[in-house]
């Protein structure tokens, strides 16, 4: 069956093509009226034809309208304002897509936007050196969600975490740990103030102990003996961080390394383990490492510089990025031939197209807006085709505000003072931080209230939708019948102005399916779930569902179990539970 909107389309082109055949080519937009007095839907065509046929577009409007082909589905057309055409369906139209959405069911709503074409979507890539925090949590929760809307919409996924697992913030980790087993046999060295504070390190150096005695054990005088003291206004802070790295390499040898792959391998189970309980998996795990290891590195730095676009300067090797957009040159390999954090992120974002993502779209932290000109810039400069950048879109996620009352909870990721995701998911549950985590678009700051997340009410977005759910189980278990029989259902009875609201929300969700996708929207399906929830609690609320009359039963069973559907396939993108009982 061809969808209303389609349908429409097709009259308007029809009338288009007699009133001005030289404007075929307009494209013809229909939109979904707001007010149910305004029909069902209402397009702009007249106006959009109006300079060019040099006519009132209300006159415009008029002809085109006694130009439609005559429809079923259509009981009265009108010009409006000045110049829409708005339309309104039959009620049988309307109503159709009860049955459309029990035939279909769980592929109601899919669209064949993507095509089979791959997708790579990279998201959370925390560095494991400390558990999750609530900012990781909106990452992980929009990465998924983004994920299993784009599956929905025909697109071939692939779920990527970028481990970093290279680089100077492990050796932080390491030496932390290290110092922190030190203690425990009573080697008492001063705390680097931008090592990392959490008691999971302390756990940790408790892990290495018990698992190694005193193997690691170095007397502090060693340990300090080419460290400087912390300044008074500790302008050396990192240089002391530095060298207190540098000795433990010294002293300790291969067991540096023991010590190091311990705590990245702690620390990534643990972050690992956290996003599988929070229903967030990953298809691949990319080791940063392993660009190195493989030459990768090495190969898209000479690649560049190929293509012309490195120069050297002070014995280091830069990238011209200010020639595609940003604000300065950037280092890619310094003098003593050591590559940057950047140099990594081209070869691994050249890694991805190599792999045969067709789009890439990575999701990122709000601070690092700075980063995306470059990383577009370097993928050009390689010989990406297309827009600049290639096939990448990045997403910024910006920062969560937690609230417990009115007090606002602080984080800090080396002072070890934050709430983690673990805490948050515990305390408020995994469907309340995913549903909580779509209330806002990404590039918008999030305000989270605990108390508002844990309550058992209208007032909260999630209990709200579910319940909806939960409703339409109790009233098809009190029915008894078999739900399937509904497919069948007659829906003439169907006629109120409650009933055919519900009905345009339903055929409305492949739209919002295929709009949400396009826009990397995932928070449109919350806000659609929760106005189909509103929805639904006011019908039920206003009308008997279980009446006397069989054919206005069944009819209103089967509108309500359509809802059920559209329900259960919505959350199911979110990541959320849909609860048969509440």
């Amino acid at each position: 069956m061809i969808d209303p909107k389609t349908h429409l389309a097709e009259l308007l082109a029809a009338s288009l093509a007699s009133v001005a055949p030289e404007q075929q080519s307009t494209e013809i937009q229909l939109e979904r009226t707001r007010q149910a007095s305004h029909g069902d839907f209402a397009s702009n065509l007249a106006m959009q034809l109006a300079r060019t046929l040099k006519a009132n577009p209300r006159e415009i409007a008029q002809r085109l309208v006694r130009e439609l082909p005559p429809s079923p589905w259509v009981t009265r057309v009108e010009v409006a304002g000045a110049g829409f055409i708005n339309f309104h369906l039959s009620a049988e139209t309307r109503t159709a897509i009860v049955t459309t959405v029990l035939q279909e069911g769980e592929a109601f709503g899919r669209s064949p936007r993507g095509a089979g074409r791959k997708v790579q979507v990279e998201f959370v890539s925390a560095n494991p050196t400390g558990p999750l925090h609530v900012g990781h949590g909106r990452g992980a929760a929009l990465g998924a969600s983004l994920s299993n809307l784009l599956d929905f919409a025909g697109w071939a996924v692939t779920r990527e975490y970028y481990v970093n697992d290279a680089g100077r913030q492990m050796d932080i980790l390491a030496v932390s740990t290290w110092l922190r087993y030190l203690a425990l046999f009573g080697e008492e060295i001063p705390f680097p103030p931008n090592a990392y504070q959490g008691d999971y390190v302390v756990d940790m150096a408790r892990q290495v102990r018990e698992a190694h005695g005193d193997r690691y054990l170095r007397p502090s005088a060693e340990v300090l003996a080419e460290v400087p003291a912390l300044a008074e206004d500790a302008s050396n802070i990192e240089e002391r961080l530095d060298a207190l790295i540098a000795s433990g390499k010294r002293l300790l040898g291969e067991g540096w390394e023991y010590i190091h792959h311990h705590a990245l391998t702690e620390q990534l189970a643990d972050g690992r383990n956290d996003l599988e309980e929070f229903g967030v998996h990953f298809d691949v795990w990319f080791s940063e490492r392993s660009l190195y290891d493989t030459g990768l590195v090495a190969q898209a730095v000479e690649r560049l510089e190929k293509n012309g676009h490195i120069y050297v300067q002070d014995g280091a090797k830069w990238f011209r990025s200010t020639q595609f957009g940003d604000e300065k040159d950037r280092v890619v390999q310094r003098d003593n031939g050591l590559y940057t954090y950047f140099a990594s992120d081209i070869a691994y974002h050249f890694n991805k197209l190599e792999r045969g993502f067709e789009k890439i779209v990575d999701i990122w932290g709000a601070d690092h807006h700075g980063y995306i000109a470059r990383v577009r810039g370097a993928l050009t400069a390689m010989g990406c085709e297309g827009k600049e950048g290639g096939p990448l879109d990045v997403l910024l996620v910006q920062f969560v505000s937690l609230w417990r009352g009115k007090e606002k909870m602080s984080m800090s990721t080396r002072a070890g003072q934050y709430v983690t995701l673990r805490d948050l998911r515990h305390e408020v549950g995994n469907d309340a931080c995913r549903f909580f985590y779509m209330l806002r678009k990404a590039d918008q700051s999030l305000d989270f209230d605990l108390e508002l997340a844990k309550s058992q009410s209208s007032d909260n977005p999630v209990y709200y939708v579910q319940y909806a759910h939960a409703r339409v189980c109790s009233m098809l278990n009190q029915w008894g019948g078999d739900p399937a029989s509904l497919a069948g259902a007659g829906l003439a009875p169907l006629t109120g102005e409650r009933e055919m609201a519900i009905c345009a929300r339903l055929s409305a969700f492949p739209e919002v399916i295929d709009d949400a996708a396009r826009d990397y929207a995932p928070q449109a399906i919350a806000f659609y779930l929760k106005d189909l929830a509103a929805e639904f609690h006011s019908y039920y609320n206003a009308e008997r569902i279980l009446v006397e009359d069989t054919a206005t039963r069944d009819a209103r069973l089967a509108l309500a179990a359509a809802v059920q559907v559209v329900l259960r396939n919505g959350l199911g993108i979110l990541g959320v539970s849909v609860p048969e009982s509440m």
